[in-house]
């Protein structure tokens, strides 16, 4: 069974549903509440009624969930928790069910005993689902009674009423999304099992279910272990140092602390925080202060131990962290998140609490562990080394006020436009296509960056080498953003960087560097949606004077249906280098009729986890990745 924090000794009813205001907005503007009508928003709406659910879980009360994708994509999620209240609201005369489910933030979480800790949509979820959907029916095991009701786009079609006896406990929702609203109702298993097992980590004991109907196809995750699970899942495709995972565990002034860590002989530092099961992808201060205690706890030990002689200088967060897998989790009551979207925690006092639990934690962990803690500094000893040789290849990629033309000699043909809202730099493979890009570009807001072969794989490379290798330095400065501590975002010159490479594998190979190198050292360009990838056309269909453009194999035997069959020729393009410049321009760089596509991170565990396996040492991984991927490769050319 999971370690849950306390239960709460209240009797959880409607008077802890408090009404704050009413429905009538989410129709109209849904993206204020679930962030889009797109793909993200879709799964959105799964995840509000499993936090419900999780919830329950932290009050001590649930420790089953299932979630069934249904033939329909409607979606059913089921706990045993204790079932949403379904007694009289006294302020509104209602079910406290149908408030919670027909009026904004209307719930057990606003300042109220009925959770002592929640995650969710600022108690949302329920309600805002609802409003969504096109239909929802709710079922509450309570009081040895089974309770229905439905809904349809928001509004109660039927009362609350008994349809039968139950001996346990719990709530069950099924939902249709409304076709209305989204621009797709498909759900996609693999996000759904990607948040799923997430969960389950973060919450141990907790067994959670997803069982796809539509393929037969079912997964339980379950994890005994948490986030030690955790970070073995995550370093699977590494090469660890030490076996033994190190974890903290401890609960301070009503914040649960949990942290797992674990060092691979890589050198790419992946830090996950959490803050009641959300992910805090911008950090705060949790993560704050187990950086600052991580630091100074293995600073100390190396003095202590002679590790680091008199005359050397303290190693910096930077050298401790590199090749370290963390995950911090904590729970706490009334968590502070910065913006809307919930992504960076701000709570001032958690961040003493996490630095004094991780600096006796992990401090009694390296004395009992010593060869642990040898491996650990010894480490951190060598980065700190390459950091300095790091620091001096940094100096030649820092921008100065102005790109100067010693800097780039020859490669880089900048746009004369300065504002970087409106400029692109197009990232093409080869000098060839380099040159027919310079020449059919507009030179008012496109910029040219011509690669030569393949660059650095960064995955297996520290950053002293990585900024050793030209190609990425003349990248670096191009960009202006600075690199890894460096790095700012508002100093980008550029807020389209348009990969293009030719559509066979070396191009596929060199797209896959320059994402891996875009992730792991300029991630915050593809957060903000910056990175593109170009996508060339593969066929010229000649007929006449005319000439058709076919960018996959459907479209090519579009068009030949539509020619009939009179005489055309058809060319197949392996290489953007086979165009001249005007092909280009009208196919791949005009905006008016191009396709590029957005780099976007839906998940930053999978990516983590896919960037380990296409670029890292192990082939398994990676030749089990492809085995499994093979059917979804597009428009391969061997």
């Amino acid at each position: 069974m999971t370690r849950r924090l306390e239960k709460v000794d209240v009797e959880y009813n409607a008077s802890q549903i408090q009404v704050l205001e009413g429905l009538e907005a989410v129709r109209r503007r849904p993206g204020m509440y679930i962030g889009s009508t797109g793909t993200r928003g879709l799964h959105h709406l799964v995840y509000e009624i499993v936090d419900n659910s999780i919830d329950e879980a932290l009050a001590g009360y649930c420790d089953r969930i299932k979630v069934i994708i249904h033939q329909d994509n409607s979606v059913t999620v089921i706990d045993n928790g204790r079932g949403i209240p379904v007694d009289i609201h006294e302020k509104t005369g209602k079910p406290a069910v149908e408030v919670a489910l027909t009026m904004l933030h209307a719930g057990g979480k606003f300042g109220g005993n009925g959770y002592k800790v929640a995650g969710g949509l600022h108690g949302v979820g329920l309600s805002v689902v609802n409003a969504l959907s096109e239909w929802l029916e709710v079922k509450v095991k309570r009081n040895g009674k089974v309770y229905h009701q439905r809904y349809e786009r928001g509004q109660v079609v039927s009362d609350l009423r008994i349809v039968g006896e139950s001996k346990g406990t719990g709530t069950q929702i099924t939902f249709k999304p409304d076709q209305e609203i989204f621009e797709e109702t498909v759900f996609n298993y693999e996000i759904l099992s990607n948040r799923l097992r997430e969960l389950s980590f973060l919450n141990r004991g907790l067994k959670i279910t997803l069982e796809d109907e539509r393929t037969g196809y079912k997964e339980v995750f379950y994890h005994n272990a948490g986030i030690v699970n955790f970070i073995k899942h995550l370093n699977k495709n590494k090469n660890p140092i030490h076996n033994k995972v190190i974890y903290i565990e401890a609960e301070k002034e009503e914040v649960q602390v949990e942290v797992a860590m674990q060092y691979h002989d890589g050198y790419i530092e992946t830090i996950f925080s959490y803050a009641n099961n959300i992910h805090t992808s911008e950090g705060g201060t949790h993560e704050a202060g187990f950086k600052t205690a991580l630091t100074r706890v293995v600073n100390d030990y190396a003095r202590r131990h002679n590790l680091l002689k008199e005359n050397n200088n303290n190693l910096t967060g930077e050298d401790i962290r590199e090749g370290l897998t963390a995950i911090i989790s904590i729970k706490v009551k009334e968590p502070q998140f910065e913006g809307q979207t919930k992504t960076k925690l701000g709570n001032t006092e958690v961040r003493g609490i996490v630095d004094s639990i991780v600096t006796e934690g992990l401090g009694n962990f390296l004395e009992e562990n010593p060869s642990i803690a040898k491996k650990i500094v010894e480490k951190a000893i060598h980065a700190a080394r390459a950091r300095e040789a790091a620091r001096r290849a940094r100096e030649l990629t820092r921008r100065k006020s102005a790109l100067e033309v010693t800097s780039l000699p020859g490669k880089l043909a900048d746009c004369s436009i300065k504002d970087p809202a409106y400029a692109e730099l197009f990232l093409v493979e080869g000098d060839s296509a380099g040159g027919s890009a310079k020449q059919g570009r507009d030179r008012k807001f496109q910029a040219i960056l011509p690669l030569r072969g393949k660059i650095l794989n960064v995955e297996k490379a520290r950053l002293d080498k990585i900024l050793n290798n030209e190609e990425i330095r003349a990248m670096i400065t191009a960009l202006g953003t600075g690199i890894a501590d460096d790095f700012d975002i508002m100093k980008a010159r550029y807020h389209k960087i348009i990969i293009m490479t030719d559509a066979d594998v070396d191009g596929a190979h060199i797209r896959t560097l320059l994402l891996t190198f875009f992730y792991r050292y300029m991630r915050k360009l593809v957060e903000a949606g910056y990175v593109y990838i170009a996508q060339p056309p593969l066929y010229k269909i000649s007929k006449g004077k005319k000439e058709y453009y076919a960018y996959s194999d459907e479209e090519l035997d579009r068009i030949l249906s539509e020619l009939g069959r009179d005489n055309y020729s058809i060319q197949r393009y392996k290489g953007l280098g086979e165009m001249n410049p005007e092909q280009l321009w009208e196919t791949t760089m005009n905006p008016e009729t191009r396709t590029i596509y957005r780099v976007t991170m839906e998940d930053a565990v999978k990516a983590d986890e896919i960037f380990s396996i296409l670029m890292g040492d192990k082939v398994e991984p990676r030749r089990e990745f492809i085995k499994t991927h093979a059917k979804e490769v597009r428009n391969l050319d061997v």
